[in-house]
């Protein structure tokens, strides 16, 4: 009979390992969402998997025997609870396909209202208040200077998130 299972993979080879699979008629579902990141100063939205290295997949047990699953390029093991691999309940598959994640920011990104520190520069060393980005590679930043809040424009590298 099938049913879902969940794979870990080797640290690189998900896609690999989904190409294999499905080669052996082996259904598979790798959910994908697009983070902002900040990648060489700039903000870049980014595919990665929900699930980094796991995998779900159907198949039945009784056709493809789980040991070849496992011996595919690319595949690491199946997650188990003691003998048995895991098996996953068809209601959270079934959220997964239906409801895809969009619009998420990495936590290392920072947002408006969140303190930064000044890493390179004129101002090094200083604390700032991160308000809005100001293109892809530059953003705004205020800082409290002798008592008076200025807002600075500086390049993505010179600043990180605290």
């Amino acid at each position: 009979m099938e049913s879902w299972y969940l794979l870990y993979c080797k640290r690189g080879q998900l896609l690999r390992a989904k190409d294999h699979l499905e080669r052996q008629e082996v259904n598979c579902l790798s959910p994908m969402i697009t983070l902002e990141k900040v990648v060489r100063g700039r903000r870049t939205p980014v595919n990665e998997p929900l699930f980094p290295n796991y995998m779900f997949i159907e198949f039945d047990p009784e056709i493809i025997h789980t040991t070849t699953i496992s011996a595919t390029r690319g595949v690491s093991h199946f997650v188990r609870f003691g003998k048995q691999p895991a098996t996953i309940n068809i209601a959270v598959i079934n959220e997964l396909m239906n409801h895809p994640v969009h619009n998420i920011t990495d936590p290392e990104t920072p947002h408006p209202g969140d303190t930064v520190l000044i890493t390179e520069g004129v101002f090094e060393g200083l604390q700032a208040i991160y308000t809005e980005p100001d293109g892809e590679a530059r953003s705004m930043l205020l800082l409290n200077l002798i008592n008076k809040q200025v807002t600075q424009s500086l390049d993505n590298k010179q600043f990180q998130k605290l």
